[in-house]
């Protein structure tokens, strides 16, 4: 008499022939949720900033109409705003990067394993409290009788007070992990024989690391950039609490949707910083970084 096998052990031979199939059920979920919340979110996002706000009764008009993009390169303040985000954006990147590359190779290199697993503990533990706590401690540190000004008064400096250069200094402290992390990944697959072998070679530490460091963790370097970069760019609370009068484009799209009731408008500025940060992924997917995230 020939043994009949459960159900349950016939559906998963099934599948286990047909390895496709089966990624391609265990995708369905997670493609469906990108699709309609994500990508639908964004479809509407575009669709809407190409519509209007009644003046009178500020219900939204659903006539297409180039209108506000127009506005919105036409008008200099929005310019201004626009080119001061991206460039809040590339100062604190580049800033997070100075400061997180000899961080993370003293956690690479020279750190023993223990203390690898502490310094990792407290690039991260920044990461556990409250977004607005930080903000608010950068802006008790760098109001007028806060503890930066208290530090440089007996040198007969002031501190720079709230205005572009506190949003950069706050923006960078808050992103930092994310550009310590990945460039500790990269460094951590480095062989340390290239770095001796460099060594031996005669190549003084700035050559080695011109010519051999810098260029192998490159891609993790922009990888990290990726976070910092978008973070920063569509930041809009950092300014609010630090920025002082100052504002960037986060800025603009929350005032639309809430003071000035242009949902419309506000969409027309979103859009800006999500074609930057498409050109941005286009431009950096050829360095190999996405491998880094």
């Amino acid at each position: 008499m020939t043994a009949v096998s459960p159900p349950s052990h016939r559906i998963s031979a099934f599948f286990h022939r047909k390895p496709k199939l089966r990624l391609g059920l265990l995708l369905t979920a997670p493609m469906l949720w990108l699709g309609l919340a994500y990508l639908g979110a964004l479809a509407a996002l575009f669709i809407t900033a190409f519509w209007s706000t009644d003046v009178f009764t500020g219900k939204v008009v659903t006539d297409w109409s180039f209108d506000n993009f127009v506005t919105l390169f036409s008008d200099s303040v929005y310019r201004t705003i626009t080119f001061r985000t991206v460039g809040i954006a590339l100062l604190v990147t580049v800033i997070d990067a100075v400061i997180a590359f000899p961080m993370a190779f003293a956690m690479a290199k020279l750190a023993s394993p223990r203390a690898q697993r502490l310094l990792v503990i407290m690039v991260m533990t920044p990461l556990w409290a409250s977004y607005l706590v930080k903000a608010y401690a950068w802006r008790t540190l760098l109001s007028g009788n806060g503890v930066l000004n208290w530090l440089l008064n007996p040198l007969g400096i002031s501190g720079p007070g709230y205005g572009v250069t506190a949003t950069v200094i706050t923006l960078s402290y808050l992103w930092l992990p994310y550009m310590i992390l990945p460039i500790y990944a990269g460094l951590e697959k480095l062989p340390t024989s290239l770095v001796d072998a460099s060594g031996d070679l005669g190549a003084k530490s700035f050559r080695t690391f011109r010519s051999v460091i810098l260029p192998l963790t490159f891609p993790a370097i922009v990888a990290g950039s990726i976070f910092t970069f978008s973070l920063s760019l569509g930041d809009y609370i950092a300014v609010k609490i630090v920025g002082g009068t100052s504002q960037m484009l986060g800025n603009v799209v929350y005032d639309n949707i809430g003071a000035a009731n242009n949902l419309p408008f506000a969409a027309t500025v979103a859009t800006v910083p999500v074609v930057i940060m498409l050109v941005y992924l286009a431009a950096v997917r050829r360095t190999g970084a996405l491998d880094n995230l």
